[in-house]
């Protein structure tokens, strides 16, 4: 199994505050590369605050090259353009990721509190001390859009760690080989190679 290192890019979306952390692993061991929160004028058309975000995003990407982007899931809100303004930033920072060819993973805020805190229902001020813990920092980092946007990045690498070690169960080991094996055969043979392998379905049965 790879125990190889990832440098994520963790974004909490945001207008006027967007949180941006580089964080690498491994999850036993992360360590923050580089934190800030990107602000923008409400008083500056949509556009140009978007486009802002946008061109610190890339910029912020170029200089460090994470390998992965990870950014927080826009949920419904009762405030409706607050919303509206977190999922056009959300946008800009998975278009920001694409652009860069990296691949990007979306996570609920419930999501990153029951990676980060152990508890989908914990508070900022109890994620914001688990993300102090696992970084062994003596304060909470600041302001809280940057321990987010840590958090966010510290939920990508659990999350990855936990998939890397799915992988190699014994039932995703035998999957994988017959699908390589069915590669390798020529023609229809593939049909006949994981036959060989996998449990075989039941016969269906007629509809009288």
């Amino acid at each position: 199994m790879s125990t190889d290192p990832i440098t994520v890019i963790g974004i909490d979306p945001g207008l006027t505050r967007c949180g941006v952390a580089i964080v690498a692993g491994p999850v036993s061991r992360p360590r923050v590369v580089h934190a800030e929160c990107v602000t923008t004028d409400a008083d500056l058309p949509l556009e140009q605050r978007l486009l802002a975000v946008h061109e610190r995003l890339r910029a912020v990407i170029a200089a460090h090259r994470p390998a992965q982007v990870a950014v927080e899931r826009v949920l419904f809100s009762a405030n409706t353009r607050s919303a509206m303004a977190t999922g056009q930033a959300a946008g800009i920072a998975m278009l920001a990721g694409a652009q860069s060819g990296l691949e990007v993973t979306s996570y609920t805020p419930t999501d990153v509190k029951l990676a980060v805190a152990g508890n989908g229902g914990a508070d900022k001020a109890a994620v914001g001390r688990m993300v102090a813990a696992q970084l062994g920092l003596s304060e909470v980092p600041r302001p809280a859009d940057v321990a987010d946007a840590i958090a966010i990045a510290l939920t990508h690498l659990a999350r990855t760690r936990l998939a890397r070690l799915a992988a190699h169960t014994p039932a995703a080991l035998q999957l994988a080989e017959a699908h390589r094996d069915a590669r390798r055969a020529a023609g229809g043979g593939w049909e006949r190679v994981l036959a060989g392998r996998l449990p075989e379905r039941a016969p269906r049965r007629s509809v009288p």
